[in-house]
């Protein structure tokens, strides 16, 4: 999994939002859900990379 921003103590602060990305194999960019803190984004970008499906998901902070 890709992170745009290093892990970072101040990451997790309240009030810090968080997004999951795909990029398709066409290259295609896309944010599939946001709003969220960094444990559940990661959380959900790690379940869709289990998948096995040839996109790439990552977090980015909003």
């Amino acid at each position: 999994m890709n992170e745009e921003d290093p892990i970072d103590p101040a990451a997790s602060a309240a009030g810090d939002h968080w997004c999951v990305m795909r990029q398709d194999d066409n290259g295609h960019v896309a944010m599939i859900v946001d709003g969220l803190d960094r444990e559940a984004a990661q959380a959900i970008a790690a379940d869709f990379e289990a998948r096995g499906h040839k996109q790439t998901y990552w977090i980015r902070r909003q």
